[in-house]
C-alpha cells in the first residue's frame, strides 16, 4: 500500500491521502473543486466546480501513472440534483466515450460549500 501525494491537486483537508494505491487499484479520494496553489473554492456555478473538481481528479491519477481511461468507478455528490444535466457535460469532457461505471447522489453538503466532489478508483498496470 502505497499513499500518494501530488502538489498538482490540492492537499487534503482532513486525516486522509489524496490517494492510496493498493493492489494495482489507485482509489482516490473525494475531490471538490479547490485550486491546488491556495485551497480556496473556485466558482460558484456547477460548471466550474465540476472542471476544477476533475482537473483535481486527473492530477492525481496521472501523478501516479494513469490517465483518466483507467478509471473504473466513480461516485458523484451533488448538493442539488437538478446540477446532474449540467455536471453530466463537464463530466463528458474529461473522460469522452470512456464510460466508467458511477452512483451520483445528491447530499445536504459538502466541505467549503462546494457544489461537488467527485472520487474514483482506477485499475493501474
Amino acid at each position: 500500500m502505497k499513499n500518494i501525494q501530488t502538489d498538482a491537486a490540492p492537499r487534503a483537508i482532513g486525516p486522509y491521502s489524496q490517494a492510496v494505491y493498493a493492489n494495482g487499484f489507485l482509489f482516490v479520494s473525494g475531490q471538490i473543486a479547490l485550486h491546488p496553489d491556495n485551497g480556496e473554492l473556485v466558482g460558484t456555478d456547477i460548471e466550474s466546480q465540476s472542471r476544477r473538481a476533475l482537473a483535481n481528479l486527473q492530477a492525481i491519477v496521472e501523478s501516479s501513472g494513469g490517465k483518466l481511461s483507467d478509471v473504473v468507478r466513480t461516485t458523484v455528490f451533488l448538493t442539488d440534483l437538478s446540477d446532474f444535466s449540467a455536471f453530466n457535460t463537464v463530466y463528458q469532457t474529461f473522460f469522452g466515450n470512456h464510460r466508467p461505471a458511477r452512483s451520483t447522489v445528491q447530499v445536504a453538503s459538502l466541505p467549503k460549500g462546494s457544489r461537488v466532489e467527485i472520487d474514483a478508483i482506477a485499475a493501474l498496470s
